[in-house]
């Protein structure tokens, strides 16, 4: 596929911009990256996401698909070649969309209440950060490689794409949320994960990462306490 058919546009520090990347890379899909900005966003994406107006939007030809988790299963239908990215059995994908949705909808918001959380009320916040992950490795269960078994499929995409701000947590925070002890199959997988010829050149480093929310939380004014 060329370059001009297949457009994204979005932020490249963005887990739902780098959600996409990754199925893109996966299907050996070439693409031509747009980055946007938060604060300023053009008119092409204010045109193709105009009830949203949010990142990222994938451009098929002349086509806009909108919200990351739809995009990933657009890309994985619309390009039968290459690797799938859902599971085949309806029940299996039925079962890792509901994952995929509880981990945007309930455990991925948790990261922004510890950023807004002050210092006493953290250590609630990250007991619940690894609830969900203790939760997530019993979904996991062990002897696979990922989620979807041999091969990188869509619940390692829908989790994985939130790597990047866990280590962050983890660095700013001091507080280890991967562990030998509670999530050991995570641990691994993780680090299969982010070594994937798919995922390791997408996934942003924390200290850029760190930068980045520094400047956002400068420009929002947020109190230094919260940050």
């Amino acid at each position: 596929m060329a370059t001009r058919d297949v457009k994204l546009l979005g932020i490249l520090t963005s887990p739902y911009s780098n959600r996409v990347q990754i199925a893109l890379n996966l299907k050996s899909i070439d693409y031509e990256f747009i980055e946007e900005n938060l604060h300023h966003k053009s008119e092409f994406l204010l045109k193709s996401n105009p009830v949203l107006k949010k990142m990222p939007v994938l451009i098929h030809g002349d086509k806009p698909i909108c919200e990351s988790l739809l995009i990933v299963q657009y890309i994985d239908e619309a390009w039968t070649k290459g690797p799938s990215i859902l599971p085949s059995d309806p029940y299996d994908r039925a079962t890792a969309r509901f994952w995929a949705a509880y981990i945007d909808d309930k455990w991925y918001p948790l990261f922004r209440e510890l950023r807004l959380e002050r210092e006493e009320g953290k250590a609630a916040v990250i007991e619940k950060i690894v609830e969900g992950l203790v939760l997530l490795e019993e979904v996991f269960g062990k002897g696979k490689a990922f989620f979807g078994g041999d091969s990188v499929g869509f619940l390692d995409i829908a989790l994985g794409c939130y790597l990047g701000w866990l280590r962050v947590v983890e660095t700013t925070v001091e507080v280890k949320l991967l562990t030998e002890a509670k999530t050991p199959e995570l641990l691994g997988w993780a680090e299969r994960f982010c070594a994937n010829d798919a995922v390791k050149d997408v996934l942003p480093e924390p200290a850029k990462l760190i930068e980045f929310r520094r400047m956002r939380l400068a420009r929002e004014n947020v109190p230094a306490a919260t940050r």
